[in-house]
């Protein structure tokens, strides 16, 4: 499967069902999420989008074995199709909440807080992991990561790449709330429900402020993509997907 849709009242919720790929976005799922977007924002019935995983994912990102062979210009493509996602998600008139109910990594992480409202059950685990595979992050990171949780606890996620807990999530202001795995869809459909109570206009043009208050984020996310594509020259790209793909440490690592 790729997206599956599910209308619980004023909300539609957008599942990412790949499970045996831990939710990883394919092209066809990028187009999908931005056609379902565009339709819960044309649709007066539709006053909130919840964005969540099936199985013990909420996504993981991009699939190595994709990228592995990419040139620059397709990895400036497919960085564009990520900024592109991320950019329909921030854009959408509807507020969108994402229920991150397992692993978010790389893209999924980026999908997440390109996101309006992000709460997390106490399973999630939560990553920017690109700078252990030789690239930075691609479709967002670099820019948003710093707008939710600020320049030091960004840059030690990024540049460590490390895990992040749902609770240490929580303490830095990642996420806002935490559930147990059982009650988090209920919770991210509820804040929805909370929303449809209150003007549809004056919602979406306050999200619109929100936006502008927080800057714009569009040159530094066109370096991004130039640094990400750039990034695919270099022997270290290959040589850290190489061997992630091989299970087994690069070759910065040992030597």
């Amino acid at each position: 499967m790729g997206i599956a849709l599910e209308r619980r009242g004023p909300v539609q919720i957008l599942l990412l069902d790949r499970q045996e790929a831990l939710n990883a976005l394919t092209p066809a799922m990028i187009d999908e999420l931005v056609t379902a977007l565009d339709a819960a924002a044309n649709d007066p019935r539709v006053r909130a989008v919840v964005i969540t995983g099936v199985g013990r994912a909420f996504c993981a990102g991009a699939d190595i074995a994709v990228m592995v062979d990419l040139d620059v210009d397709g990895a400036r493509a497919f960085a564009e199709a990520g900024h592109g996602l991320a950019n329909a998600v921030s854009a959408c008139s509807v507020p969108v909440i994402a229920a991150i109910n397992g692993f978010a990594l790389g893209g999924g992480c980026e999908l997440a807080l390109a996101c309006d409202i992000r709460i997390a059950s106490d399973q999630a685990r939560i990553a920017l992991p690109e700078v252990s595979l030789g690239i930075p992050p691609g479709w967002g990171g670099t820019q948003r990561l710093a707008r939710v949780v600020g320049e030091g606890f960004a840059k030690q996620m990024i540049l460590t790449a490390r895990m992040v807990r749902a609770d240490e999530a929580l303490a830095h202001g990642l996420v806002t709330a935490v559930h147990t795995p059982d009650d988090l869809l209920d919770a991210a459909v509820a804040i929805g429900e909370e929303i449809a109570t209150r003007s549809p206009s004056a919602v979406a043009r306050a999200k619109a402020l929100v936006n502008i208050a927080l800057g714009d984020p569009i040159p530094g996310l066109a370096a991004e993509r130039v640094a990400f594509a750039a990034a695919f020259a270099d022997p270290e790209r290959k040589e850290g997907m190489t061997a992630f793909l091989e299970k087994r440490p690069p070759g910065w690592m040992t030597g």
